[in-house]
């Protein structure tokens, strides 16, 4: 069928020889005119076929290589397959363990480059797969584009991010006055360079796929890039909101996997056989109790809870502050039943580990459904792992497809039930503005307060700051 559509299409369909010209018409130009269309139907009939494959057509990807160390294939050698896996994935997973602790003990600077690094690892991976699975028709600038597409978009939410958090050092460095003042016109005009090569990169007999790896690219930017920042944006409200959920899905994992090893008997869903509905219960009350306790470990300790600052006097980030009403013990009353268990009135309890709750819930409830998603894209394409980069696991995108979705939801329950405004980030915000502005806000800001009855009106103190800010502003 191949060939034939090759050859100009079989008989009775596209390839069907012409009917003789009627009475009356020329022979000349319109006969020309038809047999230059003919050639650029068969022209396009002969590379169409390239563009309309099925799942069936998709070639096979080579499997990863086993990147095991040689150390434990030995010592793991006289166990079967199902316990040499269960041996490497616990080893693997409690060494990522211990490096994440780490890292966090290194401080938040440190885990922004991590989750940068994370972003970096599963786009490559995930763009791998596309350059892998049509690598055959050589699509011109493929490669080339998706990772100029990947710089801009990091550029511009990056850049976002220091013009919120960083404004007092962005003051002192007039370059990045000028990034930061044009920033979203500068990532535009990035953008709109990338769109311009993919354009003038089109090939007419890869017209469809170029746009679907176009596609491709922008979807695996939405994915990685985007989920990436909101996890930043999350840990800059305070590092409990990172680590909470983070460690929430991590535990809903191990914990479903060893339910699931051990208990495992009823199937949860076609697209991950291996998922069972006793994996699936057992790790939704684990998760939901690991997230309680650990809670409430965190929010003992100011390094967790208080959100994250930059200080340009130590030019450094820093967690020192008075916790929130979220994070200071408070008495709650027990439903009847439990005070008859529990044989006590009240339960002191830090608030958050309220939010813990539908926190834990969602990263055991819903959170999987990231890793369902990713089963799915993984059978389309006919691979068990999106890479071999931990032994036992598969590749980074394996094991944080599920944290994507996570920090969305983290996100936006942030700034629907926790988020007011930012004194600190106000305060930056008022220090880059022009000492005339800085001004007529302090007199709206004085006469606001003293209407309120907070403040007593100074005449002298008011008359001493302007004297002082209006001859600041004629020295500059």
């Amino acid at each position: 069928m191949l060939e034939l559509r090759h050859r100009g299409g079989c008989p009775g369909s596209g390839g069907a020889a012409a009917p003789p010209p009627r009475e009356g018409e020329a022979a000349g130009g319109d006969h020309e005119t038809e047999s230059t269309s003919d050639k650029e139907t068969d022209i396009d009939d002969r590379y169409g076929d390239l563009d309309s494959r099925t799942d069936s057509d998709i070639p096979e990807i080579p499997p990863s290589s086993d990147r095991t160390p040689e150390i434990l294939k030995k010592a793991l050698s006289g166990l079967s397959s199902r316990w040499k896996n269960w041996w490497i994935r616990g080893i693997l997973t409690l060494t990522m363990i211990s490096l994440f602790f780490l890292i966090i003990y290194m401080g938040s600077f440190m885990l922004m480059l991590l989750v940068l690094g994370i972003q970096v690892k599963c786009f490559h991976e995930i763009i791998t797969i596309g350059y892998r699975v049509y690598r055959s028709y050589d699509l011109p600038w493929f490669r080339t584009l998706s990772w100029y597409f990947l710089l801009c978009v990091n550029y511009f939410f990056y850049g976002e991010t220091v013009a919120d958090y960083f404004a007092t050092f962005v003051q002192r460095e007039e370059q990045l006055q000028f990034l930061i003042r044009y920033h979203r016109f500068i990532s535009f005009a990035l953008y709109l360079a990338g769109f311009c090569m993919f354009v003038l990169s089109l090939v007419k007999k890869h017209y469809r796929l170029q746009f679907y790896m176009f596609a491709w690219t922008h979807v695996t930017l939405l994915i990685t890039v985007t989920q990436s920042h909101l996890v930043i944006q999350n840990l800059f409200e305070g590092m409990i909101w990172f680590l909470v959920p983070i460690s929430s899905v991590i535990c809903n994992d191990i914990t479903a996997y060893l339910f699931g090893f051990f208990f495992g008997r009823t199937p949860l869903i076609k697209l991950s056989p291996k998922k069972t509905w006793e994996g699936f219960i057992g790790g939704f009350f684990s998760t939901v109790v690991f997230g309680f306790i650990a809670a409430y470990m965190l929010s003992k300790y100011q390094y967790f809870v208080c959100p994250v600052e930059y200080r340009s006097d130590v030019n450094s980030f820093v967690t020192e502050c008075e916790p929130s009403e979220l994070f200071q013990l408070q008495s709650y009353s027990l439903p009847p039943f439990l005070k008859a268990v529990l044989r006590q009135e009240t339960v002191s309890l830090y608030p958050f580990q309220i939010h813990s709750i539908a926190l834990s819930t969602f990263a055991s409830l819903i959170g999987p459904f990231g890793g369902f998603f990713a089963s799915g894209f993984k059978r389309a394409f006919k691979i068990k792992d999106f890479a071999n980069t931990i032994p036992g696991h598969g590749g980074i995108m394996d094991r944080f497809d599920c944290q994507y979705l996570m920090a969305t939801f983290v996100h936006v329950y942030i700034t629907s039930f926790i988020r007011g405004p930012n004194p600190s980030k106000v305060l930056q915000q008022l220090l880059v503005l022009q000492p005339e502005q800085q001004l007529n806000i302090y007199k709206t800001l004085k006469t606001h307060l003293i209407e309120k009855g907070i403040l007593q009106p100074t005449l002298k103190n008011e008359n001493q700051a302007e004297v002082i800010l209006l001859f600041r502003t004629k020295s500059t």
